[in-house]
């Protein structure tokens, strides 16, 4: 017998180490084979519930044992999961829904197994990132994932400043009940750029709403909360060379009918440009 099958898990054919695994975001037909073979296969599943995942995996007729793995119970599971994986063990970790580690505990665990030396590797599928990605119409050369949001105002407002000037189209989760704040919070901010609003992904009432922040603020300030998950895309900014080169002539416009601080607020709204670039540019203009 050689030893990689002495290796081989009670259950079958899996090499022993860490598989990371993809789950449906929505629509559970969007599993892999591979997915459905690993997790049957597996020694154990490690899942953030094991009602979720038992849902999943009886609508599949897969069967494995599952243990519960989550940002409360992390610091006493590692141990014991990379104890199992020394014994040789095939274990697989998911996510509620999606890829794991995507805004969801785990990278700790992917650290601990490969400083230790053990296998990890990667079974890829859905992801609502990518998805909203996709279906935003918006630029998908360079993105920046941004996850949650801070929930209160000011928070949120100096988290978007931070943001303000990456060159890439910005994609967030947010959920229902904060869309309208954070929509208004980010036309404020981020000026006059596109947003997708993108819910329901891959299920039956999928649906894809763009148009500019601020319309889109408005639109969800009269119909109220949407309902399903969201994950919420942004254009980028104007390039910087190209707002540079009307900037004279925005703010030369601008401090005609406006106070210094209106005047900076209107045109770093319309340029995407930082603050402080077109707060120094204003006071250059005016001479102080």
């Amino acid at each position: 017998m050689s030893g990689k099958e002495e290796n081989k898990g009670p259950r079958g054919l899996l090499e022993p180490g860490l598989y990371v695994t993809a789950t449906p975001i929505g629509n559970a037909r969007d599993i892999t084979l591979r997915a459905l073979d690993v997790l049957g296969k597996a020694d154990a599943v490690l899942c953030e519930d094991t009602r979720v995942t038992g849902n999943l995996m009886q609508m599949h007729g897969v069967k494995a044992q599952l243990l519960p793995y989550h940002e409360h119970n992390a610091s006493e599971m590692r141990p014991r999961i990379l104890a199992r994986l020394a014994r040789g063990e095939a274990l697989a970790l998911v996510s509620d829904a999606g890829m794991p580690l995507i805004s969801d505990p785990g990278y700790k665990l992917v650290r601990d197994v490969q400083e230790e030396g053990l296998t990890v590797t990667c079974l890829p599928g859905a992801s609502s990132v990518l998805a909203g990605l996709v279906l935003s119409g918006l630029p998908t050369d360079r993105f920046f994932f941004a996850g949650f949001l801070p929930p209160k105002e000011t928070a949120r407002q100096k988290a978007l400043e931070e943001l303000k000037a990456i060159p890439a189209s910005l994609v967030f989760l947010e959920s229902p009940r904060r869309l309208g704040d954070a929509l208004k919070d980010m036309a404020k901010v981020l000026g006059a750029r596109e947003g997708a609003v993108t819910r329901e992904l891959t299920k039956k009432f999928e649906e894809v709403r763009r148009a500019s922040l601020a319309d889109l603020a408005a639109h969800y300030e009269e119909a109220g909360p949407p309902k399903g998950e969201i994950v919420l895309v942004i254009g980028p900014p104007a390039p910087a060379e190209d707002a540079g080169e009307d900037l004279d002539t925005l703010l030369e416009k601008a401090l005609a009918s406006l106070s210094l601080k209106e005047a900076v607020q209107e045109v770093t709204a319309i340029t995407g440009l930082p603050r402080k670039q077109v707060y120094r540019r204003a006071l250059e203009m005016k001479g102080e």
